[in-house]
């Protein structure tokens, strides 16, 4: 929701390959490509290649059965030289090691970009989280916080929800960290509900930050939003309120989808009107009168696409396809590099997640910044503020852009590289 040596041999390795890449090898992919366009210190590179540590433990639950079963988690924590770790727990099957260290590779890129004091983490367990009860999650989530206690603390490394977990996730393992500390130490993750410590607008915000930026990239491509056609894949949190948000602007959203099928009208969807999958699970195909496939969605003529379901779902195969003009992924990870290289070729824009999608670790900060001072902000001042950190970064990827004559994507890893370059240059190597 996943990096190369620039020694003078290292500069002519291969890249790795396309192919079914990994996060940890798409991470180091583009960490090829960010620092082959930069002037760095070689040894800061080699270093970037590799996670500083990641924990690996064995969780054992209670289910409701009365057996004991036993779970895997982990935590990646990639590079803390701008500050505490920060990235997301996820409950899912196909949660391994790798994939825990590429995603905490790219929570390190987000932070940069975004020029949040974070470093980048991610983590979680291997679970289907649909085949356990409440109680179980509760009790395998308390679980993993005292498994990790010695390892996280809100000026160490701060989790937030991810695939397979969501605020009361993250209460629990607020709750059960701070029993252990014997204080309440609300800044130990962030995505909690409001009521115990939370941010207004969290939920929100990585749909939120997909819409400005859709916004600023039609502003600088002179396209009025009120002539724009926009499709949306996946409806869920970040598709729904980046949608439902161009639609308060004045775009015009032609199609919206969820695992189910696409709805798709001409004419325009009233946004407001079909219920996120928040909101009612799988629902959008029902309220539909033509109905198109997924992979139709992702090649209709439209001005703007937004991925923002799954990942790979832009590939090699499809690329030559897609019709919009603009790609602004919602999504972690939704094009695959084959597919990006083929994008670039037809001069399709496609603005990638580390921007387009970093509302939720910017207000993920704002809320560490309220449980630091106890002091809660309201909703316009969380939106008045994501506002003008997405400005900012958007501004630094449209400098490095236009001066060095890059894709968007390779001018946001410049701008983060170049950051994390700095700060380890500043620091240097202890002891």
């Amino acid at each position: 929701m996943t990096m190369a040596s620039k020694t003078d041999s290292a500069r002519d390795e291969a890249e790795p390959s396309a192919t079914s890449e990994s996060a940890l090898e798409t991470a180091r992919r583009q960490l090829y490509r960010a620092a082959n366009r930069l002037d760095i210190d070689p040894n800061v590179v080699e270093r970037l290649k590799y996670p500083k540590q990641v924990h690996e433990v064995t969780i054992p639950v209670e289910r409701d059965d009365g057996t004991v079963e036993m779970f895997t988690g982990y935590r990646a924590q990639h590079d803390s030289v701008r500050g505490p770790y920060k990235g997301g727990l996820r409950y899912h099957p196909e949660v391994t090691r790798d994939e825990s260290v590429g995603l905490s590779m790219w929570m390190t890129w987000k932070c940069a970009v975004m020029d949040l004091p974070f470093g980048g983490a991610k983590g979680g367990v291997a679970v289907n989280p649909k085949e356990l009860s409440s109680d179980e999650k509760e009790r395998l989530t308390r679980r993993f916080a005292q498994e990790l206690r010695d390892v996280i603390g809100p000026n160490q490394d701060i989790p937030a929800p991810d695939m397979g977990t969501d605020p009361q996730t993250m209460a629990w393992l607020m709750d059960a960290y701070s029993m252990q500390e014997g204080e309440t130490t609300p800044g130990v993750v962030t995505g909690k509900p409001p009521i115990v410590g939370g941010s207004k607008g969290r939920e929100e915000a990585p749909g939120r930050s997909v819409a400005i930026v859709t916004r600023l990239v039609c502003e600088y491509y002179d396209r009025p939003l009120a002539e724009t056609t926009v499709a949306v894949q996946g409806y869920g949190s970040v598709g729904a309120n980046a949608a439902r948000l161009l639609d308060d602007w004045g775009a015009t959203v032609v199609a919206i989808s969820d695992v189910n099928g696409a709805m798709y009208e001409p004419d325009g969807i009233d946004t407001a009107s079909i219920p996120s999958h928040d909101e009612e699970p799988e629902a959008v195909t029902t309220y539909a009168d033509t109905v198109i496939s997924n992979d139709e969605l992702l090649t209709l003529d439209v001005d703007v696409l937004i991925p923002a379901a799954l990942g790979n779902v832009i590939t090699e195969q499809n690329a030559e396809a897609i019709a919009a003009e603009f790609v602004v992924e919602g999504a972690n990870g939704p094009t695959t590099s084959s597919a990006d290289s083929i994008l670039a070729e037809r001069d399709v824009a496609v603005i990638p997640d580390i921007l387009a999608n970093a509302g939720g670790v910017t207000v993920s900060y704002f809320e560490w910044l309220q449980d630091i001072n106890r002091r809660a902000w309201s909703l316009e001042r969380v939106n008045d503020e994501l506002e003008t950190e997405m400005q900012a970064a958007w501004r630094a990827v449209q400098t490095e852009f236009e001066r060095r004559d890059v894709t968007w994507r390779d001018a946001a890893y410049i701008v983060a590289l170049s950051r994390i370059a700095a700060a380890h240059e500043a620091r240097g190597l202890w002891p």
